[in-house]
């Protein structure tokens, strides 16, 4: 898992838009520390926050709210002085669902948001309503949801002993947890979904979240991206200075500020 960098002084990485998801503050395994320093050493036109930034679930079952969840939120609210702010809701903040469309300031809350490129409109939505066990069996989900999290505690202590064999770390979770998103995609008929939806909203692309699997690719006539996720994966989706939409993990932001800190 990469570490928190000590933070080159007043250096930044510019992007006209940052698009995170599934950072599930409030659950143990958020690696908090790294998406702020992310946050605090990125510069945006725009920030997306793509659904499941806050856990209601597993507030709801036994509360895990740390002071650094309380910082990425006000990293956020100061980056309304300079940024426009867009969260679309996802399954795991589904409360906000009642409340929708919200604005304040420079933050929009929202349901589906159509993100203007110089490639042409992308839709940016969550992903769950591709998601056929989560729309249709939802009790289903919650109980995964609690097995998911088991698995990343079995994670932690089994990469212990993995690394003290001198053994490269392994995620049963994502590796179960992929197994089982592909078995729902096929059934599903996911990118088929996918496609449909983007094509009805008049997009070229779509941005989702929600499966914590990064992805980059065509589906059809239609720009898939993934944003992954912020417990395993560590990435986000950045759109370049020129327009260039590309997923990158968390240790390339931190290679790439670096460069510009020596540059």
């Amino acid at each position: 898992m990469p570490d928190v960098e000590t933070p080159p002084v007043g250096v930044r990485l510019e992007f006209k838009t940052l698009v995170l998801s599934d950072v599930h503050l409030g659950t143990e395994e958020c690696k908090v520390d790294q998406v702020n320093y992310l946050l605090e050493h990125t510069r945006a036109d725009t920030i997306i926050l793509n659904g499941d930034i806050i856990d209601g679930w597993s507030l709801r079952r036994r509360g895990g709210w740390q002071p650094s969840h309380t910082k990425f939120v006000r990293l956020i609210l100061k980056r309304m002085e300079e940024s426009q702010i867009i969260y679309t809701r996802g399954n795991h903040d589904d409360l906000l669902g009642r409340f929708l469309p919200l604005s304040f300031g420079t933050i929009q809350i929202l349901e589906e948001y159509v993100h203007q490129t110089a490639r042409g409109p992308y839709l940016v939505v969550h992903g769950d309503v591709f998601d056929a066990v989560t729309q249709n069996y939802p009790i289903l989900s919650h109980i995964g949801d609690v097995g998911y999290q088991t698995l990343l505690k079995i994670n932690r202590f089994t990469n212990r002993v993995r690394r003290w064999m001198g053994m490269e770390n392994f995620s049963f979770s994502k590796l179960i947890k992929q197994r089982v998103k592909e078995a729902v995609n096929y059934t599903g008929k996911f990118e088929e979904h996918v496609e449909a939806l983007a094509l009805k909203r008049g997009c070229v692309g779509i941005m989702c979240g929600h499966n914590h699997i990064p992805a980059d690719k065509m589906i059809g006539r239609v720009h898939y991206l993934n944003s992954g996720d912020w417990v395993e994966d560590l990435t986000c989706v950045v759109e370049r200075a020129d327009g260039k939409l590309q997923v990158i993990t968390y240790d390339e932001f931190c290679r790439e500020l670096q460069i510009q800190a020596l540059g």
